[in-house]
């Protein structure tokens, strides 16, 4: 045994009513043997008296024999653990404690007191030794009796409450501690004395009537007490104060509410409501979360401090209320508030340290004077008597203020209050942040979309259009998939859809470049198979002038490298549609009865990769068909094996109709598109028209300088019967500069045609292959200024080459016939 295991042997008391005694003389010889002795280790006195005690003792216990003797005499006795050898042989497990035994000369004997330890680990207590274990106990500790009434408690117990022990005997739980949840505990009695299993762990939280402002948790564990013969006598339970614990759990929890619920959009408003639905009831019972505009906005900030004299405008991002309803003096989300510059929340933007007040002044008037009637919120009115006022700050920069209170009876704010208040806020804040960088980039974002799509489509009589767009990129709503009209001279339309690979704002870019250089390309009138010739060729030379391997990974999508396009052409005056694709599907045709063919279109390569030449191909449509051209992204997912089936599904949405187009167009994406699609999805619907005959005439003309002047009769004569008279003056001049050119300059037959559409548009065509220049001639040259007339009494002017030769036209607009 140790010497700390002795030492705590001989503090405890010693039961001399269950030891069993005997005598040692000075030199260790049994000289006394009671009969306890002679039952506890089954030897006679003839067989113990005059043997040393170390005999009766195990081996290595008889060792030390002559070390205790000698303390004995040092230290007046001895307590502690030996074994003994009963009589048969087997070991006995005993307390010992050695006293002296005086007489007039001295101490000549020792009182050795043994007492059997049995199976226990330590050693049985005495009535006196466990009664001192529960009164110093600090564990709250009590006896109820079967009526749940109080027979015995220790004194520890009065510090949750009820008083001393005598106060609380012959009473109940509910009469010593009116107000607290004494039926919950009770239950809990009721059921151990039923079913006689303990409860252990039973947690309590409520509020004492000692401190009704301050929640407390409680462990609490309950054990049923029985007669000799089983029968329920009463309940013991102990107490133990765990509101530390509790407190600190609940914080744990509350942080992990907020890294769960704040920040799961990027919406900076959003953020902010979640920020106020986490802290409350948890922390505060109303919370408000006000923002600088410029946050709300997306920007910046004003770099600097705040200023010390004026108010600061913010706005009422997030609130949350206990009552659920917000008081008629607080301002509604979205609302602007402005804090006095001396008050609270505008010294906390300043500094951008927190501020808390445990007790406001009851009668004090709100930082905020609200625009409802010139009503102030009034402390006393709302019932707030605690405040914290918390910045919120990331990456060094002060975004707003998050402001808690507590209403009625709820305990003040403490110290550690403000510091789960900061943590919580800190947390919201880089959310915050996140959100407003994000606002910022998506709203650059959105502009450059904006820009690079059309803003509306071009009024023109060639075909009606619809179209629809849905970004895979649901977050910032860019793509690089895109659609286009472009009128053209003659009435003429040019339809565009294409993709670039790659989602968000690289492949919005380049698709901004792809649709510019396509509308550069329609301008010069060129066939289809002649645009995407030339895309393919401004695609390759940049991507080689960027230094892009053109073979490799990293040219897909670069500069449009990959990208597909599919370009249409469609002539009103006829019904003749030309088109050609550079990877990209084939448009689908709904005829005029409903019924859906594809177009039989060859494909040509994607732009930029290099391959076969481009092919066009030329049909037919019928006033009342609808072109449908698509991106992949509208079908199943693009591969080969499944074209068949995605063309099913695609006809039998186009099958469907709706009543007007612009319908029809977003029910055909709804169909087929799920609301967050794998790729950028763009349909563009055209319903074809086919001008009248009334609004087109045209003539032959013979190669004969005599002729211009019947073609100025005739297309004067025109203009008459369209109602035109006041474009008789231009338009001569136009014809007669036309047909002279295409006399004097050009070979072949030639033909004279004007079109009336929202323009009038005047052609002539000759057999020839070259385009006449606009010149610039000097005062004293006799010739060259029929061009420089033309571009100057017309809107617009140009040159188209078609396989018999070219038509030169000139465009007039009907809505200001003014040069």
């Amino acid at each position: 045994m140790g010497t700390h295991e002795e030492q705590g042997v001989a503090r405890q008391g010693f039961d001399v009513a269950d030891a069993a005694p005997l005598l040692l003389d000075a030199q260790g010889l049994v000289t006394g043997w009671t009969r306890d002795a002679q039952r506890l280790l089954a030897y006679t006195s003839s067989e113990v008296v005059g043997r040393y005690a170390g005999e009766l003792l195990g081996a290595e216990d008889a060792r030390r024999v002559p070390e205790l003797m000698e303390r004995c005499r040092k230290e007046g006795g001895w307590a502690g653990l030996l074994t003994a050898r009963h009589r048969d042989g087997a070991p006995v497990r005993l307390m010992v404690r050695i006293t002296s035994a005086l007489d007039e000369r001295g101490p000549a004997q020792w009182l050795v007191l043994l007492s059997e330890l049995g199976e226990a680990h330590g050693w049985d207590m005495s009535r006196d030794t466990l009664e001192q274990m529960v009164a110093r106990s600090p564990v709250g500790i009590a006896i109820v009796d079967t009526n749940l009434r109080f027979v015995w408690s220790n004194p520890s117990l009065a510090q949750f409450g009820g008083g001393p022990p005598p106060h609380r005997l012959g009473l109940r739980l509910a009469d010593i501690q009116p107000g607290l949840d004494a039926e919950s505990i009770e239950t809990q009695m009721r059921q151990v004395l039923a079913t006689g299993d303990p409860i252990v762990g039973y947690e309590h939280v409520g509020r004492a009537r000692s401190a009704p402002l301050r929640e407390t948790a409680h462990m609490m564990s309950f054990t049923r007490l029985d007669d000799g013969h089983g029968n329920p006598t009463g309940v013991y339970y102990t107490v133990e104060d765990i509101t530390d614990r509790h407190r600190a759990r609940q914080r744990l929890a509350l942080l992990d509410r907020a890294g769960e619920r704040i920040g799961r959009t990027l919406d900076i408003t959003r953020t902010a409501q979640e920020l106020a639905d986490v802290a409350v009831p948890g922390l505060a019972d109303l919370v408000t979360v006000d923002l600088l505009e410029s946050v709300l906005r997306g920007g910046e900030p004003a770099p600097g401090p705040l200023g010390d004299t004026e108010p600061v405008p913010v706005r009422r991002a997030g609130y949350r209320s206990v009552n659920g309803s917000v008081p008629l003096t607080v301002v509604d989300i979205g609302a602007v508030v402005t804090y006095p510059a001396e008050s609270p929340p505008i010294r906390c933007l300043r500094t951008g340290t927190s501020w808390r007040e445990e007790k406001l002044d009851p009668l004090g008037e709100a930082w905020a004077k609200h625009a409802r009637g010139g009503q102030a919120a009034i402390f006393l009115e709302l019932g707030l008597h605690s405040v914290m006022i918390v910045p919120i700050r990331a990456r060094g920069v002060t975004l707003g203020v998050t402001t808690f209170f507590r209403r009625h009876r709820q305990e003040p704010f403490e110290e550690d209050d403000l510091n789960l208040a900061e943590d919580l806020v800190s947390r919201a804040a880089v959310c915050v942040d996140n959100a407003r960088r994000y606002t910022r980039e998506r709203d650059a974002a959105l502009v450059l979309q904006r820009s690079l799509l059309p803003h509306r489509l071009p009024e023109q009589d060639a075909v009606e259009v619809s179209a629809c767009y849905r970004p895979a990129d649901e977050l910032t709503g860019l793509g690089g998939d895109w659609y286009d009209v472009i009128p053209l001279s003659g009435a003429r339309v040019a339809l565009v859809v294409g993709e670039v690979p790659g989602h968000g704002i690289d492949a919005a870019a380049a698709m901004g470049r792809l649709r510019t250089a396509v509308r550069t390309l329609a301008a010069l009138d060129l066939p289809p198979d002649e645009v995407l010739a030339h895309l393919d060729d401004l695609v390759a030379r940049s991507a080689r002038e960027e230094g892009v391997d053109l073979g490799g990974e990293e040219a897909d999508g670069a500069l449009g490298v990959g990208s597909g396009c599919v370009y249409v052409v469609y002539d009103p005056v006829d019904g003749a549609c030309t088109m050609a694709a550079a990877g990209h599907p084939a448009p689908a045709v709904v005829m005029p009865d409903g019924s859906v063919t594809f177009v039989d279109l060859p494909q040509g390569p994607p732009l930029g990769v290099g391959g076969p030449p481009f092919e066009s191909v030329e049909l037919a449509l019928a006033s009342g068909s609808t072109l449908a051209l698509h991106t992949d992204g509208l079908l199943a997912a693009g591969e080969d094996w499944a074209v068949d089936a995605d063309r099913g599904r695609l006809r039998q949405a186009l099958e469907r109709g709706a009543d007007s187009l612009d319908l029809h167009c977003r029910t055909v994406v709804d169909a087929l598109v799920p609301d967050r699609p794998y790729d950028d999805v763009a349909l563009l619907m055209a319903r074809t028209r086919l001008l009248g005959a009334e609004q087109v005439a045209d003539w032959d003309l013979p190669a004969d300088p005599a002729a211009v002047a019947d073609a100025r009769k005739t297309a004067t004569r025109q203009l008459s019967e369209w109602g035109l008279e006041e474009l008789a003056f231009t338009t001569e001049l136009v014809v007669s500069e036309l047909v002279t050119n295409a006399i004097r300059y050009a070979a072949g037959p030639i033909r004279l045609r004007l079109i009336r559409e929202r323009a009038l548009f005047c052609e002539v065509y000759d057999g020839g292959a070259t385009a006449p220049h606009l010149r610039h001639p000097r005062t004293t040259d006799e010739g060259g200024r029929g061009l420089l007339l033309v571009s100057q009494f017309t809107q617009q002017w140009g040159t188209r080459f078609v396989p018999e030769g070219k038509i030169i036209w000139a465009e007039q607009s009907l809505t200001d016939p003014s040069p």
